[in-house]
C-alpha cells in the first residue's frame, strides 16, 4: 500500500477555497455536491492528488448527511428479491434452477420461506450483487 503525499501548500489553497466541513442543513449539502460533481467531470485521471484526497472528503461527508439524514430502511429479501425479478423482465421460472423447484421460488418470494444463506450465495452470484440483500 502506497501512502500519498500531499503538497501542503496547494492542498491548503483547496481547502481554503472549498472550505469542506461536515454538513448540517441542504444549502451545505447542495454545496459540496457541486463542488464533487465539478471534480468527477474532470474524471479521475485528470485530477491531482490533492484534488483527489478532497473528493474524497467531501464524499464522505456528504454520504454521513445521506446516511443521517435520509436513511434507507431495510427490505425484506424476499421483497428485494421480486423487485430484481421485475426490473431485469425475469418471471419465477428462471430461478428454479437457482433455489430447487418452482415451489420453493414461489414459497419465498410470498415471504412464506427465509431465503437461506446456501441460497442467497446463489442469488447473489445469479444477480450479481452483494449477498447482504438477500440475508
Amino acid at each position: 500500500m502506497s501512502v500519498q503525499v500531499l503538497n501542503p501548500d496547494v492542498y491548503g489553497e483547496l481547502l481554503a477555497t472549498v472550505q469542506p466541513h461536515p454538513v448540517k442543513d441542504q444549502r451545505e449539502y447542495d454545496r459540496l455536491v457541486a463542488e464533487i460533481g465539478r471534480l468527477v467531470e474532470r474524471g479521475e485521471a485528470a485530477l491531482s492528488p490533492e484534488e483527489s484526497s478532497l473528493l474524497e472528503m467531501m464524499s464522505i461527508l456528504v454520504e454521513e448527511y445521506d446516511r443521517k439524514d435520509y436513511p434507507i430502511a431495510p427490505s425484506h429479501p424476499h421483497k428485494t428479491l421480486a423487485f430484481l425479478l421485475e426490473q431485469r423482465r425475469l418471471e419465477p421460472h428462471h430461478l428454479w434452477p437457482v433455489l430447487g423447484s418452482k415451489s420453493r421460488v414461489s414459497e419465498i418470494l410470498s415471504g412464506k420461506r427465509a431465503i437461506s444463506k446456501a441460497q442467497a450465495k446463489k442469488l447473489s452470484e445469479f444477480f450479481h450483487i452483494p449477498i447482504d440483500l438477500f440475508i
